[in-house]
């Protein structure tokens, strides 16, 4: 069963171009560990909650943008291979990383219900 990784990310507005050279970089590692898909998705239209929302959960500041992200693994042991492999892999070390990582949120999910078109 197929296993994602999802993330919301804060990323300034300034370094979307970076971003995106750094999403283009990575993917072939990702792809290298065994994964099959990866979306990055700039913000568009975030609404504000009255108890909590996208920007909320970045503690998002003026001039930045949530990234929406996640990525599709056959398994969650592959995906756990890969997340391991950032101690012992120096590529991973050797990335750039355009974003405050402190504030990035990220979990992994089991899919329950998918559907395609």
């Amino acid at each position: 069963m197929t296993y994602i990784a999802g993330f919301l990310t804060p990323v300034r507005n300034g370094n979307k171009e970076a971003y995106i050279e750094s999403a283009r970089k990575a993917w072939p590692l990702f792809r290298e560990y065994g994964a099959l898909q990866i979306m990055e998705a700039w913000s568009d239209q975030i609404p504000e909650g009255k108890h909590t929302d996208f920007n909320r959960a970045v503690a998002l500041k003026d001039g930045e943008s949530v990234c929406f992200s996640w990525i599709v693994w056959p398994d969650k042991k592959t995906h756990d291979k890969c997340g391991a492999s950032m101690q012992t892999d120096p590529r991973w070390q050797e990335m750039d990383m355009p974003f405050d990582g402190k504030r990035m949120i990220w979990g992994g999910f089991i899919p329950i219900f998918e559907e395609t078109a």
